[in-house]
């Protein structure tokens, strides 16, 4: 098992409370005003919901890593678990509704007792299904048929990598990690992941306090020319993402004095193109406990559906969640900036 710090919630560090995250954050002087208020600039406010094409289950925040940059705070001693009962009803509600798509977090999804129920059950219902991997949970003994479990089900595979490099990836997630993901990707190269029918793609996130340093499509390019190279690992696309101000990555920019100038970094590159296109406007987040969020981050923050929408499971409204308002703060710059950020990495060109 891969420890590299304790968690927030461990050490009972003041930003281990979501309250806390934001209070820091609205302290913070911002040139341009707050989020509203640059999109009432860029005519984009307020910021609705156009549809759910995407249902994203975080099972819960247990991990056998503990990364510098989680905005979960996800690691081996966190207990908190999606409940067999809660995962029926999240299958029930998918039952209910013709979304596409189930995207599966945490975390580290495959720790959960519910994750191969989910799978399975969403997989029964026609939905496209994506596993958010952290690569190392391959090498553990109770995750040894997990390739072939995924295979099997035709489960897509995002997989976090920081870096093509040993050097990057194991000083943002521990001195062992880079060769546990090369072996984690071998195993999924081996049944068929990144070779043909069964989607594997790779997410990449800056070891820092700045955004991603060029294109995605150049990354991707180079990403692709190099882990063949190097690594002898084919993958289907890259994913680049930008590290948002929220858990241990926000302890880590206020400890090192890098808050404000990420901060200023993030608001000055705001990207009305990709303000737009935030994955919020297409995502409903199920946070272990059943409750409702506009996305994961909105989740880790505690910052539920708007008042007066349904803000649990057993209250799911598809009609009303499809055309929310969606609850915004000053993290959420770190989705806006540049080419924008999102789980399915950038949103604008």
């Amino acid at each position: 098992m891969i420890v590299t710090v304790p968690t927030l919630q461990a050490r009972n560090a003041p930003l281990a409370s979501a309250s806390e995250q934001l209070r820091v954050l609205d302290a913070l002087p911002l040139a341009g005003g707050d989020f509203d208020a640059r999109l009432a600039a860029a005519d984009l406010g307020p910021l609705t919901a156009q549809g759910i094409e995407v249902f994203q289950v975080n099972v819960g925040k247990l991990c056998n890593q503990t990364c510098h940059h989680c905005h979960v705070d996800a690691g081996p001693t966190r207990t908190e678990q999606m409940s067999a009962a809660t995962a029926e009803l999240a299958l029930a509600v998918l039952a209910a509704t013709s979304i596409p798509t189930v995207d599966i977090t945490g975390g580290a999804p495959e720790l959960s007792p519910v994750f191969r129920r989910l799978v399975e059950g969403a997989r029964a219902l026609g939905r496209h299904v994506i596993d958010r991997c952290n690569l190392t949970v391959l090498a553990l003994p109770r995750c040894d048929d997990l390739p072939r479990f995924l295979a099997a089900n035709q489960v897509e595979v995002v997989a976090s990598l920081p870096h093509y490099r040993q050097a990057a990836t194991d000083r943002q997630r521990g001195d062992g990690v880079f060769e546990r993901s090369l072996a984690g990707l071998r195993r999924l190269n081996e049944v068929g992941y990144g070779r043909g029918d069964l989607r594997l793609v790779l997410v990449t996130n800056p070891v820092g306090a700045f955004l991603p340093g060029a294109s995605q499509a150049t990354l991707e390019a180079e990403w692709k020319r190099e882990m063949r190279r190097l690594h002898g690992i084919e993958f289907d696309a890259l994913y680049t993402i930008t590290n948002l101000p929220i858990a241990r990555f926000l302890e880590w920019l206020e400890q090192s004095g890098n808050l404000a100038g990420y901060m200023e970094r993030l608001t000055a590159a705001f990207n009305p193109t990709a303000a737009s296109g935030v994955m919020c406007r297409t995502t409903i987040s199920v946070g272990w406990d059943g409750r409702l969020f506009d996305c994961d981050f909105n989740q880790m923050l505690e910052l539920e559906t708007a008042p007066g929408l349904p803000r649990h499971l057993a209250d799911f409204d598809l009609a009303a969640l499809a055309t929310r308002r969606i609850v915004t703060r000053r993290h959420c710059f770190g989705c806006t900036a540049g080419a924008g950020s999102s789980c399915g990495g950038q949103t604008a060109s």
